[in-house]
C-alpha cells in the first residue's frame, strides 16, 4: 500500500473480551484478502507462550495470530511477555530472551525498560507489511496503570494509532463497560477510539437494537458490528482454560490445575480427540478414576509440589501409579516426577531445594539459560514407533540413572540431536520436556495407544489443519458480522483523517 502500513489497535474493557481471538479473525481476513499483515502485541503477560524459529519466545496467542496470517511466529509480534512466577513477581522476555524478573511494586518501570524495543520491533513490522493488526492487554482504563503504560493507550497515543474498543455482551453490563471504559480515557484518547464491537451475543438482534441505536447515538461513534457466540471454537487460548464440552470420550485424562500452570494449550487436541474424556482437576478435587494423569508445565514448579500436598494430589498420584494408572509429566510436571528440584540461584522463586514426588531417579537443577527449541524426532519408548515433533521451554537440567531410557530421540532448529525425556522400567510412567506434542497426529495416536492399550478407529489430522479450519471459521463470521470495509478504511486512514 506504501512504505508505511495501515495499522488498527483492538482495545478491550476487561480482560479476556476477545483482543486475542479478534486480532486473530481480522489477520485471518485480510490475508485472504490478498494483503500481507502482520499481527502485534506491544506488551503481554501470560503464561501460554511459544517458541519462534530463531528460539525466541513470544505469547501463545501471537502464535495463533501469525498462524492465520501464514506466518511463521517472530519476536517482533510480541516484544515485551511477562511470565508471572507468583502473585508478586514475573520474568521479563524482551525480545524472545529473559532479561530480568520484576516484582509487582517495580511493574512500574516496565515502560523505561522495554517501550524503545517495542517501537524497534513495530517500525520493522510497518516497513513490511501493508497492515499490523495490534492487540491490547487488559483494559485501558486500568488508571493505576496509565502513567506507564505501554500496553494500550500508552502505545497507541505514541505510534498515533485507531483503536477499536471491544466488549463482551456474555459477561453483562456491555453498554456500561464500553461507555465507562471510553469516559475514563482522555480527550486525545477518546478522539482515538473510531468505533466499537460487541462481542458473544446469543439471542435475536432485533432485541438489542435498542441499545444498539442508543451506543452510537450517545457516543457519536460506529458500530463495527455484534459477533454471536460462537459455540466449540476450539483456537489457542491466551491465558483462560477453556473446557471442551466435546470431550466425552471412554478414555478418561486428568490434569491437576496447578496454581502457575503454563501452556495448557498442550491438551487442547487431547480435548477434541473423540476417544478422550478430558477433564482439568481444581483444587480440592480428586485425580481419582483417571487412566492417565498429566502433570502439566509451571512456571513455579517448586511451589507446585507444596501445591500437590495441599490438595492431596501427590498421594492420589502416587496411589493411581501403584494401581497400574499411566502418568505423563510434561516440563515442569516431568521435573516434579523426580527425587529433587534445585534452585541454587533463584531462578524461579528464592534460592533453594524441594522433595519431589520420588517416581523416578533423577534430580532437576534449574539454571540461568533458558532452553528454547523447536524439536522433531523419533519415539524411543517401547512398542510406541514413528515420528513426533513439539517444542521445550524450560530452564531445568535433569540428571539421574532413569534417564537412560529415554522417551525420545529428538534434533532441534540448530540440527543438534539429543534424547529427551524418561520412560520407567514398567512403561506406565512418561517424562518429557516436549510441549505440544498432541498436535502431531501420528505422535497423537500412538500416546493414544500407550494409554489404552489398543489404536484409535478414529482418523485425525494434524492440529494445524484444525486450527486453519477454525480461523476461516472466525473469518467467516467477521465478514458477516463485521463492516470490515468500513474498518479497513478507518486503518488506513489513520487517526487524524478518520
Amino acid at each position: 500500500m506504501n512504505n508505511r502500513s495501515a495499522a488498527l489497535m483492538i482495545q478491550g474493557t476487561t480482560s479476556d473480551a476477545g483482543k486475542s481471538i479478534t486480532v486473530a479473525g481480522l489477520c485471518r481476513v485480510l490475508k485472504r484478502r490478498g494483503y500481507s499483515v502482520a499481527p502485534f502485541k506491544p506488551q503481554n503477560m501470560a503464561l501460554n507462550s511459544a517458541v519462534t524459529a530463531s528460539g525466541g519466545e513470544i505469547g501463545r496467542a501471537q502464535a495463533l495470530q501469525a498462524f492465520a496470517c501464514d506466518l511463521q511466529p517472530h519476536i517482533d509480534f510480541n516484544p515485551v511477555l511477562l511470565k508471572p512466577s507468583g502473585d508478586q513477581r514475573s520474568q521479563v522476555i524482551l525480545h524472545g530472551k529473559a532479561v530480568s524478573h520484576l516484582e509487582a511494586r517495580s511493574f512500574g518501570s516496565i515502560k523505561q525498560l522495554a517501550f524503545q524495543s517495542v517501537l524497534e520491533s513495530y517500525q520493522r513490522l510497518q516497513q513490511q507489511y501493508d497492515f499490523v493488526i495490534i492487540e491490547g492487554a487488559g483494559s485501558p482504563a486500568e488508571i493505576n496503570l496509565r502513567k506507564n503504560d505501554i500496553a494500550n493507550m500508552g502505545f497507541a497515543e505514541a505510534v498515533n494509532c485507531p483503536v477499536a474498543l471491544i466488549g463482551d455482551i456474555d459477561r453483562g453490563g456491555v453498554f456500561a463497560h464500553l461507555i465507562g471504559t471510553l469516559k475514563l480515557l482522555s480527550p486525545s484518547e477518546q478522539n482515538r477510539v473510531i468505533g466499537f464491537i460487541i462481542n458473544k451475543f446469543r439471542g435475536n438482534l432485533d432485541l438489542l437494537q435498542g441499545g444498539l441505536d442508543w451506543l452510537t447515538d450517545y457516543s457519536q461513534k460506529p458500530l463495527f458490528g455484534v459477533l454471536p457466540y460462537l459455540h466449540d471454537l476450539r483456537l489457542d487460548a491466551e491465558d483462560a482454560i477453556r473446557i471442551d464440552p466435546n470431550s466425552k470420550g471412554d478414555i478418561v485424562i486428568k490434569v491437576p490445575v496447578l496454581s502457575r500452570i503454563s501452556n495448557h494449550t498442550d491438551f487442547d487436541p487431547l480435548a477434541a480427540h473423540p476417544d478422550v474424556r478430558l477433564e482439568f482437576v481444581r483444587s480440592g478435587d480428586s485425580l481419582d478414576g483417571a487412566d492417565l494423569i498429566i502433570l502439566p508445565g509451571s512456571k513455579n514448579v517448586r511451589a507446585e509440589m507444596q501445591h500437590l500436598i495441599d490438595n492431596g494430589w501427590d498421594q492420589q498420584i502416587k496411589r493411581h501409579c501403584r494401581y497400574g494408572g499411566k502418568l505423563l509429566g510434561i516440563c515442569g510436571g516431568y521435573q516434579l516426577l523426580g527425587n529433587r528440584i534445585d534452585d541454587p540461584q533463584g531462578i524461579e522463586d528464592t534460592a533453594g531445594s524441594v522433595t519431589a514426588l520420588g517416581l523416578i531417579e533423577m534430580h532437576t537443577e534449574l539454571l540461568p539459560n533458558k532452553q528454547l527449541k523447536q524439536v522433531s524426532g523419533q519415539f524411543a519408548i517401547g512398542d510406541l514407533q514413528g515420528a513426533l515433533s513439539g517444542y521445550e521451554i524450560h530452564c531445568g537440567q535433569s540428571h539421574g540413572a532413569a534417564l537412560q531410557y529415554a522417551f525420545a530421540q529428538i534434533t532441534d532448529q540448530q540440527g543438534n540431536c539429543y534424547n529427551d525425556g524418561v520412560v520407567s522400567d514398567d512403561q506406565q510412567i512418561i517424562g518429557t520436556y516436549l510441549h505440544g506434542l498432541f498436535e502431531h497426529a501420528e505422535c497423537l495416536n500412538q500416546l493414544i495407544h500407550w494409554i489404552s492399550g489398543k489404536a484409535s478407529s478414529h482418523k485425525i489430522h494434524h492440529w494445524d489443519h484444525t486450527r486453519r479450519e477454525q480461523l476461516d471459521r472466525l473469518a467467516d463470521c467477521f465478514e458477516q458480522h463485521l463492516n470490515i470495509d468500513q474498518m479497513i478504511e478507518h486503518a488506513a486512514a489513520g487517526i487524524t483523517n478518520h
